[in-house]
């Protein structure tokens, strides 16, 4: 009696309707989910790439601006209160630094120098912030002014120059110098045609105390 009740329950399993394509629906709910996630880390990454590329590139600026500090004379022994170009030039120095980083090997930004907004030179107060004027530069393909030591023009130009390097003080409570710029982002996954947003503005600064003079 026990083995028919098992041999006839046996029958009743076979013939109970599976369900079918129920995997397919999982998977086609559950794949959109962790394509999102998989795409949004990998932009992740390269959005994080592209802003070590900023930072080092203000810092670079920033350090080399330090180093510098007023420029107290040129090369050729001219003192600096005596010509503004001084204040290019060191600018120049520091601009070139910053470019430097941008167009180096390995760095993302390198074929999208036209995507830098703007790059700040600025005294600093001890937050960080601006004080007075600021020098600002912009992208300008090959149609900047040649840094010293070089042969090969900046692509970058200055719209202000303001605050003049002569004006620096690096003596014995040195002024603090900043460089900022700001950069546009563009997505580089499939995740930009999900988004009505494709870019991600970005920005970095670095802040240097002036070298104080020996």
């Amino acid at each position: 009696m026990i083995r028919l009740v098992q041999r006839f329950a046996g029958l009743v399993r076979e013939r109970r309707p599976m369900p079918r394509g129920q995997a397919l629906v999982e998977l086609s709910l559950l794949l959109p989910v962790l394509l999102t996630i998989v795409l949004g880390t990998l932009e992740f990454g390269f959005v994080f790439d592209h802003h070590l590329s900023l930072e080092y590139a203000t810092r670079e600026g920033a350090r080399v601006g330090a180093a510098l500090a007023n420029g107290s004379l040129l090369p050729d022994g001219v003192p600096c209160a005596s010509t503004p170009v001084v204040d290019l030039t060191v600018d120049a120095a520091l601009i070139a630094a910053v470019e430097r980083v941008l167009v180096s090997d390995g760095s993302p930004v390198k074929k999208h120098l036209d995507r830098i907004g703007e790059i700040r030179i600025y005294q600093a107060d001890a937050g960080g912030g601006e004080v007075g004027p600021v020098n600002k530069w912009i992208y300008a393909a090959g149609a900047g002014p040649i840094p010293p030591g070089s042969l090969t023009r900046l692509d970058f130009r200055p719209t202000s120059q303001t605050w003049f390097s002569c004006s620096r003080s690096n003596g014995a409570s040195p002024d603090s110098i900043g460089v900022s710029l700001t950069y546009t982002y563009d997505l580089q996954t499939p995740l930009a045609a999900l988004f009505s947003w494709a870019t991600i503005g970005m920005s970095d600064r670095t802040v240097m105390q002036l070298n104080p003079s020996k």
